[in-house]
């Protein structure tokens, strides 16, 4: 695909004016390898999969391109992407927790583009529902700083061995690993390093709250409070029992928050990020899993219940705010059982103002027993909604299809009602259970 195509294709997607000098940098390099440091929000999935289609040709029956990442919401994140900019090509993504019969069946016919995680990618090489066959043009893994960190290390190499070996390598990240292991073959990569980070940009402004108890719970409570009701905000912890005891806490306060960490399974987490980012749950109670991947719109700040672990850490929490050309806060919530590490800078100390109370979204989520399998789109369920009930279509909030089930926002003054009307029809001629999500 030429330049001016691919070029074309970014400048079609919505909110995209035209690339970035990143993108353009990546998109016309001439090195077979590329190493790309860039903060997060700042595009690297357009930057790679610009040169994705750069460097494969048609559709020819076998893949082209593979796209690792470390965690299931990147790789869905990432194939959503792929998929509108790849259009004409078929992108898969394979990921754990995912039904692995709605995947092998999608791999026939063999994909062009596979987004995976490096479990699941292994899982389906060595069943054999996987064959690559060909040759791959385009190996990428993104947040490579992870993926090739020791927990992975056995299973890339066993990856690596059993794909073609490609033509080129994106390595992509925030942060800079300091040694490339030998078996991916790279030498000589060029570096390409994205402009200044959000905090330099003076887009984030990190704030220090002194909690005068170890226990943060109350300061945290408080500190929600003062926020605008619809205000997205991603609170971080470092353990996942620490997050359950956050979150059952704000919401005996009365406060609408989400619970998302590793032991949750797939839909639980992904039903999560969908309720933050349409705001019946605009508080997120999250590990450091929530710290790479998360795309989510406006999210107005990151709290640091818990110090994190090392530096790495805390650019990544604090890149799911300030993204792209948005501005952000991030709150470090500390107490006399803490030290601060090196790489925390404060713009300022909060200044508690006081008499704030708990604001419950007045945003509901309907969910749908029925997904893209069962041939149900975002359009069928919002036209299903409009012509049978009295909802304005500016009302109806934000809708997300998925493979076996669907949400939808609505306003919680209606969601009842809603629920009993609609349960009582058919969508496309179907009966599929819609029930209210409790929070």
């Amino acid at each position: 695909m030429t330049e001016k195509e691919i070029i074309a294709r970014i400048e079609a997607l919505p909110g995209i004016e035209r690339p970035n000098d990143m993108q353009f940098e990546v998109l016309r390099s001439k090195v077979r390898d590329i190493i790309l440091i860039a903060p997060t929000g700042s595009g690297k999935t357009l930057a790679f999969g610009a040169r994705i289609l750069s460097r494969t040709g048609a559709p020819a029956g076998y893949t082209q391109a593979v796209v690792i990442a470390p965690s299931r919401e990147l790789v869905m994140q990432i194939a959503s992407v792929m998929r509108q900019l790849a259009r004409g090509y078929k992108t898969v993504e394979l990921y754990g927790g995912h039904s692995v019969a709605d995947e092998t069946a999608s791999l026939e016919p063999v994909p062009d583009i596979i987004v995976a995680t490096p479990g699941r990618l292994l899982d389906h090489l060595q069943r054999g529902t996987l064959k690559p066959g060909g040759s791959l043009e385009m190996l990428v893994l993104d947040e490579y700083d992870k993926s090739l960190q020791l927990g992975f290390e056995g299973e890339m190499k066993r990856i690596v061995r059993r794909l073609p070996k490609p033509g080129n390598i994106v390595l992509t990240s925030a942060t800079r690993l300091a040694e490339l292991p030998q078996y991916l073959g790279i030498e000589n990569p060029e570096i390409i390093e994205a402009g200044p980070t959000a905090e330099k940009e003076g887009k984030l402004e990190t704030i220090r709250v002194e909690s005068f108890s170890r226990d943060k719970l109350d300061t945290l409570s408080e500190l929600l409070k003062t926020f605008a009701p619809d205000s997205k905000t991603i609170v971080f912890v470092n353990h996942r029992e620490s997050a359950e005891r956050v979150w059952r806490r704000l919401r005996d306060d009365g406060i609408s928050a989400g619970l998302y960490h590793g032991a949750l399974d797939q839909q639980q987490r992904v039903m999560a990020v969908d309720m933050l980012a349409n705001g019946t749950t605009p508080v997120l109670v999250a590990t450091d899993l929530a710290a790479r991947g998360l795309d989510i719109e406006a999210v107005e700040s990151v709290i640091h219940y818990h110090i994190p672990v090392d530096g790495q850490t805390w650019t990544h929490r604090n890149g799911r705010t300030a993204r792209q050309d948005a501005s952000g806060s991030v709150y470090v919530i500390t107490s006399e059982a803490d030290t601060l590490p090196d790489y925390m800078e404060f713009n300022r100390d909060y200044q508690p103002r006081g008499g704030g109370e708990a604001s419950p979204s007045d945003v509901a989520t309907l969910y749908f027993a029925a997904g893209k399998k069962e041939k149900i789109s975002r359009g069928d369920i919002a036209g299903f909604i409009l012509s049978n009930t009295d909802l304005d279509r500016e009302r109806l909030g934000k809708i997300t299809v998925h493979d076996h089930f669907s949400l939808a926002a609505v306003p919680r003054s209606m969601s009842r009602s809603l629920v009993e009307t609609l349960n009582r029809l058919k969508i496309k001629g179907k009966k599929v259970r819609i029930t209210q999500v409790k929070i």
